[in-house]
């Protein structure tokens, strides 16, 4: 089974479908890693604040898949804004990844209080250009912030990966992200969970013969969104991975949408300073 491949503003192909680490302790990552890429996931996102970059790489070390088929993303933290420590920040996350370039550098929040986020984007720009990285892009951006970044720079991030699941639909992003040319990249895509007692949920996933989680992953790739779903159980890694062979209805899509409530799950992007 093949993931299909978004195309990015700049033309590289993405998994639209990949492998998430966020809270996975560096000791259990490789193994994860390596239980996510025998199932057939090749996009792998991790960030420096993980801290478990080191175990990406001995994954992907160990494994006997050419670096070229993989799709390696990292974050920048906010302790890094600064151009110089953004440039070093990087190195420090190839070195643990122990590869020479990335597919995807993101800025992992705005921090609109520190006000450097355009100073980290211009490191991005660097980087991007020597062709360390093969698209850069933003996490957690508001429309104000994309509108920042626009006003100051002409690179468009090719991704804006933020919380979005079927009770947070963040619906002014992603339309801020699709005006822009930018994919929209769903962290939480499964609410951190929440979904699953969800009962409007399962009787959808009962009329498909599927699990909620299925249903969700699938609702997110029939709207166009990258989506990268966690898991550290390698059966539900495969469950999470079995999501081609079927599709939602108009009508189950519009019962999805329709679950929206407005409220986050995880930090607002407005105020949030990495504390």
């Amino acid at each position: 089974m093949t993931v299909p491949n978004v195309t990015l503003n700049n033309g590289v192909t993405m998994p639209q479908l990949g492998y998430g680490v966020f809270q996975i302790p560096n000791e259990d990552t490789t193994q994860a890693v390596k239980a996510a890429l025998e199932t057939g996931y090749r996009g792998i996102d991790t960030a420096a604040i993980y801290g478990n970059e080191e175990g990406v790489g001995r994954a992907v070390a160990e494994s006997d898949l050419n670096r070229e088929d993989l799709f390696i993303t990292s974050k920048l933290w906010v302790d890094s804004f600064d151009y110089d420590d953004a440039l070093r920040a990087f190195d420090d996350s190839l070195a643990k990844l122990g590869t020479d370039y990335l597919d995807l550098y993101l800025i992992h929040w705005p921090v609109p209080t520190q006000g450097k986020y355009p100073e980290a984007w211009r490191a991005l720009e660097h980087l991007y250009a020597e062709g360390r990285v093969r698209a850069v892009g933003v996490s957690n951006f508001q429309p104000e912030h994309l509108a920042r970044l626009a006003s100051d720079s002409d690179l468009v991030p090719a991704v804006n990966q933020v919380e979005l699941h079927p009770t947070f639909a963040n619906t002014a992003v992603e339309e801020a992200n699709t005006a822009s040319g930018i994919f929209t990249e769903a962290w939480g895509p499964l609410g951190q969970g929440a979904i699953f007692t969800n009962p409007y949920l399962a009787d959808i996933a009962a009329q498909v013969g599927r699990s909620v989680a299925q249903v969700v992953i699938r609702w997110h790739m029939q709207q166009g969104r990258i989506v990268i779903p966690k898991t550290v159980n390698p059966k539900r890694m495969e469950e999470n991975f079995t999501v081609f062979d079927f599709e939602l209805t108009d009508d189950h899509m519009t019962a999805i949408n329709a679950l929206d409530t407005g409220v986050r799950g995880g930090a607002d992007p407005e105020t949030f300073e990495g504390k």
